[in-house]
């Protein structure tokens, strides 16, 4: 068993057994048929991943990690917030006839800030004091930006990081406000684990571990008879995640940059409905 199915299998049955529902409050999200999308939520989960031991995808369901990898690449490397970038087509609902998810994520991601050293976007500046300042704990980047919120199509979910450098190893904490655990949880541990092995790459680091906080992790009500019989599933092994060798640049990074090798998930067809 995988140790990403160890930590799912885990959290879902907390919040199913002791989770607090929010069925007597006024939500924000809907189902399609226009009904409120309650969940049942704990506060405060915390999980640990060492990527040094494996890599952190489910088996028992199916990550489809490549359009993943697409989607953290459009963030992080293209720095962009329109869906004509984005080889996927995850973000549709949430754009404007532009194509634009307003300022929201790779735009924030993409800001020039002044440093002593000179101008430098948020991913830069990491790279930056990776290679340059190991040793700061000021190494992290923030999506949640008070001032354009306003002008975002959704808030961030996965707003920060915070990298720390431990001798050669690098270690991460991703902050989540908000985590729908069926549709995301592995979504999201899957991109920012492959992002720790990029700035580690990119750096002459080894990767560590990714610290995953999620302030509200909840079960939409329309999936509790899903995640029950999801967590059924017999896991497997976790696969062996490689990285090419010959890249060694942030940027040069493609989908086709990484392997999972020994990926054998579960057969899982059941349609996810999704809460907007």
């Amino acid at each position: 068993m995988s140790q990403a199915d160890q930590l799912f299998i885990r959290n879902c049955r907390d919040i199913l057994d002791s989770g607090v529902w929010d069925t007597g409050q006024d939500v924000r999200p809907r189902w399609e048929d226009g009904a409120p999308a309650h969940t049942v939520k704990k506060f405060g989960i915390v999980n640990r991943y060492d990527l040094s031991a494996e890599f952190p995808i489910l088996t028992i369901r199916r990550t489809y990690w490549k359009t993943a990898v697409k989607e953290l690449l459009w963030i992080w490397q293209k720095k962009s917030s329109n869906i004509h970038d984005l080889e996927a087509r995850i973000w549709d609902q949430w754009a404007g006839e532009d194509g634009s998810i307003g300022k929201a994520y790779g735009y924030q991601l993409g800001v020039k800030h002044r440093y002593p050293e000179g101008e430098m976007d948020q991913v830069d500046r990491v790279l930056y004091d990776l290679r340059h300042n190991p040793a700061s704990r000021r190494i992290l980047t923030s999506l949640y930006n008070f001032q354009d919120l306003h002008e975002m199509n959704l808030y961030p979910c996965a707003w920060s990081m915070t990298f720390n450098v431990s001798g050669n190893v690098l270690n991460a904490i991703l902050n989540q406000r908000s985590q729908d655990m069926l549709t995301a949880n592995n979504w999201n541990v899957t991109q920012y684990a492959v992002l720790v092995h990029m700035f580690a790459r990119a750096s002459g680091l080894v990767p560590g571990e990714l610290v995953h906080v999620i302030a509200d992790a909840h079960i939409y009500d329309r999936h509790v008879p899903i995640v029950r019989r999801l967590l059924e599933v017999p896991p497997a092994p976790a696969p062996v995640f490689s990285v090419d060798p010959g890249v060694t640049d942030f940027y040069a990074f493609t989908p086709d940059s990484f392997r999972m090798e020994g990926y054998a998930p579960a057969p899982f067809d059941e349609k996810i409905p999704v809460a907007i």
